[in-house]
Order: structure tokens, then C-alpha cells, then sequence
């Protein structure tokens, strides 16, 4: 059977709260920096039209999550090329369209007046193929030729995310390779190869970001690799990074108080309601509410795993471990930017920004994993 309501009665009940809590303090942010003059906050009260918006796509992200939990995840395999090869027709097709804000990442559908960014679709596509193409080469994962594929369903995708462009999208799914291919037994040298790389970047950024390593002193060896403008974006010097590490810092201990911030209020953070909706939380509500969003955090993507560790089969393992890193990353991704920490990427929050594509495919992802969980006895 595809769907079944009694697999619901099975599925992980304390992740609800955590997934309701996050989505109540996103609204508590947009509610706060949704109208450019604070005296329509007071004639608007909390339900902003933004806010209403906003609860629209929680509603129907509930609606796919209870879908998708009910909804038998072996089943993904017959659709698994289907997905993917509409995946990456509508990453083709953003550069037939004109350009949002100067660049190639969403859809604007005129009649129902949203936008919709096909990347946030695509890692999770990605995830999907990946681990029925991993389990069918189980026999065979050691062979190069099994990673070559692998690396050529992963690469395709990520190579039409960079050129839209969006590097923060299209470098989660590194990660998400690198965990998989370890899932998957994939040859030994490629994941040592793959993880040497990757702490390699990750610590040459650190020591960027922390000034031991001067941003201008790398120039010359970077641009061999990449243009002058996109290494740019990787300074630690840009607006973006020093106003979000200030809404921070201006927030202390206790926070300025619900819509008393003057900092983000005054326009200075850019995109305060979503991808720095963790720096604006931060000014209002201190140190002592970012530790409370960030044991929220950690609880859900604690959770995430859990359904790793109690999947049944090869196919629910790797496509839990897949989605289980997809949460995490975005979480560690978002808060190292917002830290000065990590480069200003365009990576979101988990269910807590503004937009309907971002929630809706965090919500499947958060449902199939519901699914893998609730049928971890079944034989």
C-alpha cells in the first residue's frame, strides 16, 4: 500500500513541538520586521500580512509532512528518475526565464503570484537518486565506476545550482555526497579524498574568518581557481557579515525585547526575515533565546538521526542519512554565516525564514524521514 493513515499512530510524536516551536519563532521575527514603518506594527498587530502569508506555507507544509509520514518511502524508488529528471529541467529552464534579482533561481508564477526555487527541490531529488543508485550498486560499491556515477548524479545537479548562481546551495550537497558515499561503501580513497578536501577548505576558511590568514593574502592563489568577483564573496569584510555579527552583539545577554531592536529595525541587517533571521532573533532576544533556538535546532536534527540508526534497510538508511545532513547543514551552514564564522552564502535557517520553498521541501524531507521512522519494524 503507498499510503497508509495507520503509519501515522507509529512516527516520532516528539518532533512536533520542535517543528512547531521553530515555526512560531520564524513568524515571531516576521511579525517583527515585516512593514518598513514601525507605526504599522501597532495598527497590524502580530498577524502582518507577511505573517499571514508565511502561515499559509506552514499550513500546507503540515499538510505534505502528514503526506509524506503516511506515505510508503520504498515507493520513492519507482518515481526516483522521474524526480530527478524533472529536477534538472527546471534548473535548466531558470536560465530561459528573466532574472530575479539579478540572478537564475526561482519561477515566478503570475496567477497565484508565488516564486518558487527549484534548488531547494533539488538536493532533496539529489538525495532521493543517490540512495537508490547506491543500494542497487550495493554488490559493486567498491569499483570506480559505481563512484563515477554517483559523482555524475550529484555533479550535474550541483554544476546548474553554482551557475544560477548560488554557491550556498550548491556546497551542501558536499556534505551530503560525503556522508552518503560513506553510507553507501563507496571506495575508501575517493571518502578520504573527499573528507581531506573538504576540512582542508573548511579550515582555510576558518583561518580566513578568524584573521589569522589575510583575506587579501589569499587572493592571489584563489583567483587562479575562481574569479576576482567571486572570491569577493568570500570576504570577511562584506556589509552582510559585520551587520549580522553587530544585530548579535547589540542583543547581549537579554536582548533588546520584542520589536524594540533599532539596529535590524533601522534597516541596517539586510534580509532580517530570512536568511538572517537567526542575527535578527539574536538582537531581540539575546544569548539567552539563541541557546534556547539552538537546543531547539539541535533536538530536531538529534532526532533526524535517530531515524538513521533505527532504519531497517539499505534504502531507508542512506536516504535518512541524506536528509539528516541536509537539517544539519543548513542549521550549521546559516549560524556560522550569521557568527562571522562561514562566507555569506544565501543558506536559510530551517523552517523559520520567509518563503514557501524552503519550508515545503524542509516538510518533505522531515516527513519521509517520519516514514522511514514509523516503518523501522516492519519486514
Amino acid at each position: 500500500m503507498m499510503w497508509d493513515y495507520k503509519q501515522i499512530r507509529r512516527m516520532d510524536f516528539r518532533v512536533i513541538p520542535v517543528i512547531l516551536a521553530l515555526m512560531f519563532l520564524g513568524l515571531v521575527v516576521i511579525s517583527s520586521f515585516s512593514t518598513e514603518h514601525p507605526l504599522d506594527l501597532i495598527d497590524e498587530g502580530f498577524m502582518t500580512p507577511m505573517v499571514r502569508a508565511q502561515l499559509k506555507w506552514c499550513i500546507l507544509g503540515w499538510g505534505v509532512y502528514f503526506f509524506f509520514c503516511g506515505f510508503d518511502y520504498n515507493k520513492l524508488r519507482e518515481w526516483v528518475w522521474v524526480l530527478y529528471i524533472i529536477v534538472l529541467f527546471s534548473l535548466v529552464g531558470l536560465f530561459f526565464t528573466d532574472p530575479i534579482q539579478r540572478v537564475h533561481r526561482w519561477y515566478r508564477l503570475p496567477f497565484i503570484h508565488i516564486s518558487v526555487q527549484p534548488s531547494e527541490y533539488a538536493k532533496l531529488a539529489v538525495v532521493i537518486t543517490l540512495s537508490w543508485f547506491l543500494e542497487k550498486m550495493k554488490e559493486l560499491s567498491s569499483q570506480w565506476s559505481t563512484a563515477i556515477y554517483a559523482g555524475m548524479i550529484v555533479g550535474i545537479p550541483f554544476l546548474l545550482i553554482l551557475k544560477q548562481p548560488d554557491l550556498g546551495t550548491a556546497l551542501i550537497l558536499f556534505p551530503i555526497t560525503l556522508v552518503m558515499f560513506y553510507y553507501g561503501d563507496l571506495h575508501p580513497v575517493l571518502v578520504k579524498w573527499m573528507s581531506t578536501a573538504g576540512a582542508c577548505g573548511l579550515i582555510l576558511v576558518t583561518l580566513i574568518f578568524s584573521g589569522i590568514v589575510s583575506h587579501e593574502d589569499m587572493r592571489p592563489y584563489a583567483t587562479k581557481l575562481m574569479k576576482d568577483y567571486q572570491y569577493e564573496r568570500i570576504s570577511p569584510n562584506v556589509h552582510h557579515q559585520k551587520a549580522s555579527t553587530t544585530a548579535i552583539a547589540l542583543g547581549g545577554v537579554m536582548g533588546t525585547g520584542w520589536r524594540k531592536s533599532e539596529f535590524t529595525a533601522g534597516g541596517w541587517l539586510p534580509k532580517p526575515y530570512t536568511d538572517s533571521v537567526f542575527s535578527a532573533f539574536g538582537e531581540e532576544f539575546g544569548l539567552i533565546g539563541l541557546l534556547f533556538l539552538m537546543s531547539l535546532f539541535y533536538s530536531l536534527i538529534y532526532f533526524c538521526f535517530q531515524v538513521t540508526a533505527a532504519a531497517k534497510d539499505h534504502f531507508g538508511r542512506l536516504l535518512s542519512a541524506g536528509i539528516s545532513v541536509y537539517i544539519a547543514m543548513h542549521v550549521l551552514i546559516n549560524v556560522g554565516m550569521m557568527c562571522g564564522l562561514l562566507p555569506v552564502t544565501g543558506v536559510p535557517l530551517i523552517l523559520m525564514p520567509y518563503g514557501g520553498s524552503s519550508m515545503m521541501a524542509a516538510m518533505t524531507a522531515l516527513g519521509i524521514l517520519q516514514s522511514i521512522y514509523s516503518r523501522r519494524f516492519m519486514f
